[in-house]
């Protein structure tokens, strides 16, 4: 009779157990979580938009006040071409992913340190922390995705239909790889606290390496396979091509873009995997 007790006892209690493999993910695990991953992407949304105009407006005066100042100095002044394209319209679509890349990034790197106290008291996939941060800026890429279309007007500048068909496509693509490399750099942030510094510097240095401020045509043949191992190369570019240029889809670049996302996100969670099981102790 006392046996029969224990295990009906038992089974009120749920039993968690270390992750096992480098990757694998525990998706029945993760759809029961799937009300906390919408509240945690609501919660901050609220916290940047709710009762305030600053959080809208910095959405939108970031990237004009970026783009007119590439505008000056590499359009004007330096010349660089833009493919025969307006340099404001051209220089704000590269921006546009970029700003969306950037943030997702930097958001989902601090997002475990930011949530230590939550993590600290309740058990929930860890997983779901990062990736709410790493979604949440895709409000702010829709608001500026606004302000190019009325660049467009203003240049008269007709876009692709296509192209506006492509860019869910791209930043999905775009979503993966930082969520991918979010994931990596927050399990990475939470046991040595300096990563938040060094990604700092290393956005602004890919800034400059990511073809933004002039067209991928400028790299040489031979050496531009090099700047498409970054992904966020492959959107941007794609965006150009197809959005403003009407080319038709470069297939190879789209799937080589797609690939190099996932094996982002291969590694963020191999990576966050090996560590999730001590992250709330370095916290």
């Amino acid at each position: 009779m006392k046996s029969t007790k224990n295990k009906l006892d038992i089974k009120k209690y749920r039993i968690i157990s270390p992750p096992k493999g480098l990757v694998k993910i525990d998706f029945k695990e993760f759809w029961e979580y799937r009300d906390l991953l919408l509240i945690l992407i609501w919660r901050n949304i609220s916290i940047r938009y709710k009762q305030t105009a600053v959080g809208v407006a910095w959405a939108l005066f970031q990237p004009v006040v970026t783009m007119t100042i590439f505008t000056v100095f590499f359009g004007r002044l330096a010349r660089i071409p833009s493919d025969n394209i307006p340099y404001p319209v051209f220089v704000f679509t590269g921006l546009l992913f970029w700003n969306y890349f950037s943030s997702a990034l930097t958001s989902a790197s601090d997002s475990l340190i930011e949530d230590e106290s939550i993590i600290k008291k309740v058990y929930f996939p860890r997983i779901i922390v990062p990736i709410s941060t790493a979604i949440t800026p895709i409000i702010d890429f829709f608001l500026s995705f606004l302000v190019l279309l009325v660049l467009m007007v203003i240049f008269q500048f007709t876009p692709n239909f296509l192209g506006l068909l492509l860019v869910p496509l791209l930043i999905i693509i775009a979503t993966i790889t930082s969520s991918g490399l979010g994931l990596f750099l927050a399990a990475l942030n939470a046991k040595y606290r300096d990563v938040r510094y060094v990604l700092g510097f290393f956005i602004q240095i890919m800034l400059f390496v990511t073809p933004i401020i002039y067209p991928a045509s400028l790299i040489p043949a031979q050496y531009k396979w090099i700047i498409f191992l970054n992904p966020m190369s492959g959107i941007i570019t794609l965006a150009r091509d197809v959005l403003l240029n009407g080319k038709p889809v470069d297939w190879g670049v789209l799937m080589m873009s797609f690939v190099l996302s996932l094996l982002f996100m291969l590694i963020g969670l191999s990576y966050f995997r090996k560590t999730e099981r001590f992250i709330a102790d370095v916290l």
